[in-house]
C-alpha cells in the first residue's frame, strides 16, 4: 500500500532549493470523463497551480497535445508538453520537439486507423501532433476486440511506430527513444537541476506516467493519483484530483 502524500506534506515540501512540480492533465488535474472534450479544469484548480507557480517552477506533462492542453489550463509562464513530452514549450522562448521525422509516418498509420475504426460506434481517432490515440471508452464491449485488432495490425504495418495502452485508449507514437520520463530530466537540466537546487515532484494517473516516476525515484518524489491501490514506481499516492488540489494548495502554504 502506497502512503498518501497527504500525511507526508512537510516531508514533501521540506528541502533545500526550489522546488519543481510536474502535473498530468486528465485524471489528475481534472477527472476522468467520457467525452475527453469536456475534461475542463475547474477555478480553484487552476487557481491552486497558480499559486504553485508563483513558488516554483510548474510543467504540465500530457498526452494531449500541446495546444490542446495550453488552451485548458490557460496560465502563462509555465511549461506544457504535449504528446507525452514530445512537444514542448515553454516561457522565455522554451521549446523542444522530438522525432519530427516521423510526422509523416504517423500521418499514413491515422489514415488506416480511420479506414479500420470509423465504423465501429463509439470509437474515436484523434490525431495529436506526435501521436495517435485510438480511444473505446464509448465502444461495446462486444466491439473491443475489433478496435484492439484494427490497432495491432496498423501497428504491425508501420514498426517505425510503438503501441502504449492508457485509459481506454491505444495510442502510437513514434519508436524513439524519449518518453514523459526523459522529458522530465530535460526540463529539469533546463531548470538548473545540474547546480543541485532543483526539487522534482511528479504527480499523475497513468501508465505513461510511470517512466516520470521511475526516472525521479533517486533524485524526486513521485506521486500516483489513482483510486484503486496498484504497482506503481510512485512513492506516494492520492486518490483523485480533489486531493491533488488539496495537496498542490498545502504545498503552497509551505514553501518559501
Amino acid at each position: 500500500m502506497i502512503p498518501s502524500a497527504l500525511e507526508h506534506v512537510q516531508e514533501i515540501a521540506t528541502g533545500s532549493g526550489s522546488v519543481a512540480v510536474f502535473l498530468d492533465y486528465d485524471g489528475t488535474l481534472t477527472p476522468i470523463v467520457r467525452h475527453p472534450e469536456n475534461a475542463l479544469l475547474s477555478d480553484s484548480m487552476r487557481q491552486a497551480v497558480r499559486d504553485l507557480a508563483a513558488r516554483g517552477q510548474v510543467a504540465i506533462l500530457s498526452g494531449r497535445d500541446l495546444d490542446d492542453v495550453r488552451r485548458r489550463v490557460k496560465i502563462d509562464g509555465i511549461v506544457y508538453a504535449g504528446s507525452h513530452g514530445f512537444d514542448i514549450a515553454g516561457p522565455r522562448g522554451l521549446r523542444r520537439q522530438v522525432a519530427t521525422e516521423f510526422l509523416p509516418k504517423l500521418t499514413i498509420a491515422e489514415k488506416e486507423l480511420h479506414e479500420a475504426l470509423d465504423g465501429i460506434p463509439g470509437a474515436r481517432v484523434e490525431r495529436k501532433h506526435f501521436s495517435i490515440a485510438s480511444h473505446y471508452r464509448n465502444v461495446k464491449e462486444s466491439n473491443l476486440p475489433r478496435v484492439e485488432q484494427a490497432v495491432r495490425a496498423v501497428a504491425a504495418r508501420h514498426r517505425e511506430l510503438r503501441r502504449i495502452d492508457g485509459k481506454k485508449v491505444y495510442e502510437l507514437l513514434p519508436r524513439f527513444d524519449w518518453d514523459k520520463g526523459k522529458a522530465v530530466v530535460w526540463l529539469l537540466e533546463m531548470f538548473g537541476s545540474k547546480r543541485g537546487n532543483v526539487r522534482p515532484i511528479y504527480i499523475g494517473d497513468d501508465s505513461t506516467d510511470e517512466d516520470a516516476f521511475r526516472a525521479l525515484e533517486q533524485s524526486g518524489i513521485g506521486i500516483l493519483v489513482s483510486e484503486q491501490s496498484r504497482p506503481s514506481a510512485a512513492r506516494y499516492a492520492l486518490k483523485n484530483p480533489e486531493e491533488v488540489e488539496r495537496l498542490l494548495r498545502e504545498l503552497t502554504g509551505r514553501l518559501k
